[in-house]
């Protein structure tokens, strides 16, 4: 795993070979870049912004060690008094960018960074990389977290993730998300994020008997949860209510279904628990799930207590990329943009006011020059100046959670199901139209 004392050789090689041609021709000027992308995955009505703070922190720390710059120097790419600006380097400048857990649209920074370019141009990889593998993990967990409504999910996700670092930095995000908890005890002990866990099938099968299995782990931890469906689901709880009964001091807390037909056997398995009386006994689920069939579910009234939810949010398997663009939008006062076929930019430093009705919900995104006044809610915000995070300009976990739901929850209803919505009102405002035109104009041609 990249310790984070290493990310400062996060960077593609193109990038480096820009900031040292930047360096060597003395172009010093400030620069604007910003973060955002131009069109919603498949299956997405809104993005849920994650990771910009968290590399805001990772940015303030970021050097360059004498053995990188000798490892630079093994490349022969670059001249040696540019190592020795580098061994020197601090990020100088000043970011804007949303709160974690904001709901984005395309076109919208989710963050701007300003900085002399050469300083602006080295982060490019290593924000992108932060950026949109929490943003993509956020957004898939809140759609599962939404079909689930108040019933509890656990990220059981770890084992099929693209990396231990993904698996890591990805509660974070589940957090943000809504989910109630994680299998994965560092990411969810660095997270605040509690740590869930039940038994494999692979203990049950070491036991001669099944139930000598259970009664070792009820044991061990009292109000545990069983694994009822390495054998013969409906008989496996029989049992354990037959014993149950025999010795009413053993505490279980639920029984958890992994395979098969989960909506049948839910039923059945309620059916015999509480018929014997054990209704504070929960049924959790796991087993291929995601947010449709956790939706079908509960259409159905499933008495399922709560999931367990791998794959789909570890790998966000229906859109497992965003395409995040990290484009030079000023450089010495004057607006840049690019426009190459189906990339057009916009040219300035921006801003995004969000409006709300007289309810507190969101009706519409106002995306404008820095400078510009539009009623709603600026949604970029101060996060570091020269090179320095500002005091308070990070809530706690608990904080930015709040701010998510809050935001998520404000959003227009259709929004939030799992239904292609009509698209959220995102306009332009027409000073950044002219400034588009007018940079537009000013390009040589010919």
């Amino acid at each position: 795993m990249i310790r984070e004392e290493d990310l400062s050789l996060v960077i593609d090689l193109y990038e480096l070979a820009m900031v040292q041609a930047y360096w060597s021709e003395g172009m010093t000027e400030t620069a604007t870049f910003s973060l955002f992308f131009r069109e919603l995955p498949e299956h997405r009505n809104f993005m849920l912004a994650c990771g910009q703070q968290r590399v805001a922190e990772v940015i303030e720390n970021l050097r360059f060690t004498s053995e990188q710059i000798e490892q630079l120097e093994q490349l022969n790419r670059f001249r040696p008094d540019f190592l020795e600006w580098l061994q020197d380097f601090r990020f100088t400048g000043s970011i804007r960018a949303m709160p974690e857990g904001t709901p984005v649209y395309p076109q919208e920074p989710l963050l701007e960074v300003d900085a002399p370019i050469a300083e602006a141009q080295m982060l490019e990889s290593l924000v992108m990389n932060y950026v949109h593998l929490e943003t993509v993990l956020a957004s898939k967990a809140v759609r599962v977290k939404l079909a689930a409504g108040d019933r509890p999910v656990i990220d059981f996700g770890m084992r099929r993730m693209h990396g231990l670092d993904a698996a890591h930095r990805g509660v974070r995000a589940y957090r943000l998300a809504g989910l109630s908890g994680t299998s994965n005890i560092r990411a969810g002990l660095d997270a605040g994020l509690g740590v869930s866990g039940t038994m494999a099938h692979s203990f049950v099968q070491a036991y001669p008997d099944e139930m000598d299995a259970f009664k070792v782990y009820a044991r061990l931890y009292p109000g545990t949860t069983l694994l009822v469906d390495t054998y013969d689901t409906l008989r496996a709880v029989r049992r354990i209510v037959d014993w149950l009964q025999e010795e009413p001091e053993v505490e279980i807390g639920a029984i958890r279904l992994d395979s098969g037909d989960l909506a049948g056997q839910a039923i059945e398995c309620r059916h015999i628990l509480d018929e014997a009386g054990f209704h504070d006994i929960k049924i959790l689920a796991s087993g291929g799930l995601d947010e449709y069939r956790i939706a079908a579910l509960r259409e159905q009234n499933v008495p399922i207590d709560g999931y367990g939810v791998g794959t789909a949010i570890g790998a966000a398997s229906d859109a497992p990329s965003l395409e995040l663009a990290y484009k030079l939008t000023v450089y010495a006062g004057e607006p840049r943009m690019k426009n190459s076929s189906g990339k057009t930019s916009w040219p300035g430093a921006k801003q995004v006011f969000r409006e709300s009705d007289s309810d507190g919900n969101h009706v519409g995104d106002v995306i404008a020059g820095i400078d510009e006044e539009f009623p709603g809610t600026p949604l970029l915000r101060p996060l570091m100046q020269q090179g320095r995070l500002l005091a308070g300009a990070i809530g706690s976990m608990e904080d930015q959670e709040d701010w998510a739901w809050e935001q998520i929850l404000a959003l227009p209803e259709l929004q939030r199901t799992l239904d292609q919505a009509p698209d959220y009102s995102v306009t332009i405002s027409e000073h950044l139209k002219k400034l588009q035109a007018d940079t537009l104009a000013s390009v040589p041609s010919g």
